[in-house]
């Protein structure tokens, strides 16, 4: 008998945490997820050489010791497979240079592929599908491109029938138009056209039990905006919670995103939205949604001074924006800014100076916003978040 640590968490919550767990390491390899007697929570086996306190999700959720269920499903190495297609000297010879991280949304795994490993693109694909037998299709990562920062994929490898495709794909196999199950909401996506991380769903609750907070304070639910909403993966966590969002902003440059977050909020809200995106507009009294340049929001005297929460969800500009941004908030009352910053990580205490130099006063009791390091981003960058409570105006 095998008695060991797992988490217990709700149902609803188990891919979110299950994300988080797998950015840490912190799960236990060779065990499954399974439920408790109620019913109503999964026990996640934590890997033996994770820290006693899981930053992030403990004491959130209770640790408790239960025997372990191993996994005796197919083998999840993907080495193993790797070896047996370009044998062991070759997987060798490349040490780290093989694309050991990858990223599931939906049936779709994302990877990027090293350029000194770009050979064996092809026997990268089949052993990553025959390892993960749900996964269908396989796309290679080229980066972002363009104002509107769209990923740059190719299908490498797919799905068809019990074969393994690696070349000459059928066009019906290749379909990048997929529903994401994330806190208990579907969120339609589609990475080729707006891309959002499935990695960072501990982070979306972690926004969402801050905005919890808020709404303690105000005693109300809250009116929040998103200037850079993509297909609404921040909403679909907030919209969660019953009675936490009120009014809504929610808009992006990019028009084929707002085509898929109207889809999105049409079941969120089970309410009827327009099919096409248009310039942002007012669907309904409570629902601000369309596509816009975020700068130009705050000049619009019916949406300046409006909002409880401000979501800054473009790492790559968030310090720059922030600034211009701050008008949106209703500073009558206590607001709350939260925010995701790429940068060196020699750098980031410069970019603590610039977003509170950026801000209003901070609310009392509360710390001044610090970046906080998520994950790498790069060999040198590092992704990171802060939040701001602020001090309505005397």
């Amino acid at each position: 008998m095998n008695v060991m640590r797992h988490l217990r968490v709700p149902n609803g919550l188990v891919e979110a945490v299950l994300g988080h767990m797998k950015d840490e390491q912190w799960l236990a390899i060779g065990y499954r997820v399974m439920s408790d007697v109620e019913g109503h929570h999964r026990l996640i086996p934590i890997s033996t050489a994770a820290p006693p306190l899981l930053d992030g999700l403990t004491p959130s959720y209770e640790v408790v010791d239960v025997e372990g269920l191993p996994d005796d499903r197919p083998s999840t190495d993907w080495w193993k497979y790797l070896t047996d297609i370009i044998g062991e000297a070759e997987v060798a010879l490349h040490g780290e240079a093989w694309p050991s991280n990858h990223e599931f949304i939906g049936d779709m795994m994302i990877l990027r592929i090293d350029d000194t490993v770009s050979q064996h693109t092809k026997a990268i694909a089949k052993a990553k599908m025959q390892s993960h037998p749900h996964v269908r299709l396989v796309m290679k990562d080229r980066g972002v491109q363009g104002e509107l920062r769209i990923r740059d994929i190719e299908p490498i490898g797919c799905r068809d029938g019990e074969n393994i495709l690696t070349s000459d794909f059928p066009p019906r196999l290749i379909e990048t138009r997929v529903m994401v199950r994330e806190s208990g909401k579907n969120i339609l996506c589609d990475p080729t056209k707006a891309y959002f991380s499935t990695k960072l769903q501990a982070e979306r609750l972690e926004t969402r039990k801050l905005a919890i907070e808020l709404r303690e304070k105000l005693g109300r639910p809250l009116r929040v905006c998103d200037p850079f909403c993509g297909v609404g993966p921040a909403l679909s966590t907030l919209l969660a919670e019953p009675e936490l969002v009120g009014s809504l902003l929610a808009a992006d440059l990019n028009p084929d995103a707002i085509e898929m977050l109207l889809d999105n909020l049409r079941r969120w809200d089970k309410r009827e939205y327009p099919k096409d995106p248009s310039p942002i507009t007012r669907v309904y009294d409570d629902r601000i949604v369309g596509f816009a340049d975020a700068l130009k929001l705050p000049e619009d005297q019916s949406i300046a001074g409006q909002w409880d929460v401000l979501l800054v969800n473009l790492p790559h500009r968030t310090v720059e924006f922030l600034p211009s941004l701050v008008p949106l908030l209703d500073r009558s009352t206590p607001s709350l800014v939260r925010g995701r910053v790429i940068v060196e990580e020699n750098g980031i205490e410069e970019a603590n100076r610039a977003i509170r130099q950026s801000l209003p006063p901070i609310l009392e009791g509360h710390n001044q916003p610090a970046l906080r390091i998520k994950r790498d981003y790069s060999s040198t960058l590092r992704l990171c978040s802060f939040e701001a409570w602020i001090s309505p105006e005397s």
